[in-house]
């Protein structure tokens, strides 16, 4: 295990440093056992149900027992936010399609729209910070912008420690709004051209990977682009190598992520505190997952990675990941990688499914049906 993983699987968590009033417990074992006691009572075979019945006791140690199970309402918090590197030429599409594409989630017409109101998911879109100042008041839009995009990565910082700070405090503000509002379960989800350089970068700095083996399509680069991506992430790795030696999470975020990428970490931890189950999306949503785990690798306990995205570079880091905690594995194979928490969103009906049998599903004696007996 390299020294990056094993800071990953450390108790220690510089949580308490940076969010001295947040608090994450670990899920108890012994409501993880009470589940699988209950779990193994219904009309099926034992296990039979699979990662269903992993959901389920998850989710029954969130709640620490309190039944009906419940992960309805549910919100989608898709981050925008717009990064300097991408004048450095690797992304196809011009950095105006952000904000364009914010505003097609305004209007509807958006996968991620499409999917939130086919599963029955919540939509909000926060400007993290994109280019070209705030947008006009929606009835779907959270602001909370950190600045008119990130610097260029290639030359310095991306951000200050003191931004990515507010970035990851406005993350957690926003997940509390949410619980306090009855939210059940939280979803992730990110809009940024460029965005796909600064999470291959941190996976790099945090995960100890190659730029040459982490850097991918994204948005639908050619085999140059994607040349060019991963030289334009090792000089980010070096114009920054004091933050990525430090091995501290905030310097590195600051130093190579973006104002939406902090936002989502924060959310992560913020659900985390709440007690409630929080959807990572693909590639870029995982990069900010690296990053809150290394704040508090108690998160695990409450992320549900949502889905192995088509890019190369999303499985590599995953199977560096669960070096540290083997039990995070992507519910679905799909062959996504659009973000926007599309992911999520589909994701979102298994944990649906995983409290509807665990709620209403019979056991052997109410239904009349003889047990197993091996």
């Amino acid at each position: 295990m390299n020294d990056n993983t094993s800071q990953l699987h450390s108790a220690a968590s510089s949580l308490e440093r940076i969010f001295p009033d947040l608090s994450i417990e670990p899920l108890r074992q012994q409501d993880m056992d009470t589940a699988q006691v209950h779990l193994d009572n219904l009309t099926k075979p034992k296990g039979s149900l699979g990662r269903l019945e992993d959901l389920a006791r998850r989710l029954y140690a969130m709640r620490e027992g309190q039944l009906p199970l419940r992960v309805s309402p549910a919100l989608m918090l898709t981050v925008a936010g717009d990064h300097g590197v991408a004048a450095q030429g690797v992304s196809p599409f011009p950095q105006a399609v952000t904000r364009q594409m914010v505003q097609n989630f305004f209007e509807g017409g958006a996968a991620i729209n499409v999917l939130c109101r086919s599963t029955g998911m919540d939509l909000r879109v926060v400007d993290a910070g994109c280019a070209g100042g705030p947008f006009e008041a929606h009835p779907i839009l959270l602001e909370c912008r950190l600045g008119d995009g990130t610097a260029d990565m290639t030359f310095g910082p991306a951000m200050s420690v003191e931004t990515c700070l507010k970035g990851l405090r406005a993350g957690v503000k926003l997940a509390h709004d949410a619980a306090d509002k009855g939210y059940q379960c939280l979803g992730v989800g990110e809009m940024g051209i460029a965005n796909s350089t600064a999470g291959t970068a941190l996976y790099c700095a945090l995960l100890d990977l190659d730029p040459d083996v982490m850097a991918g399509p994204g948005a639908g680069s050619d085999q140059a682009m994607v040349r060019h991506k991963a030289q334009i992430v090792r000089r980010a790795l070096a114009a920054n190598e004091g933050a990525v030696r430090s091995g501290d999470a905030v310097e590195i975020l600051a130093a190579l992520g973006g104002h939406e990428i902090a936002v989502m970490s924060g959310i992560m931890l913020g659900a985390a505190s709440r007690r409630l189950p929080v959807l990572v999306d693909g590639f870029i949503c995982s990069a900010a997952y690296v990053a809150a785990l290394r704040i508090c690798p108690v998160l695990a306990d409450y992320a549900v990675l949502s889905h192995a995205s088509a890019e190369l570079g999303h499985g590599r880091a995953l199977a560096r990941l669960q070096q540290a905690t083997p039990e995070q594995r992507p519910l679905l194979h799909l062959d996504m990688r659009l973000g926007e928490g599309t992911g999520g969103a589909v994701a979102y009906g298994l944990l649906r499914c995983a409290a509807d049998i665990y709620n209403d599903m019979a056991t052997f004696g109410a239904a009349g049906v003889a047990e197993q007996t091996c």
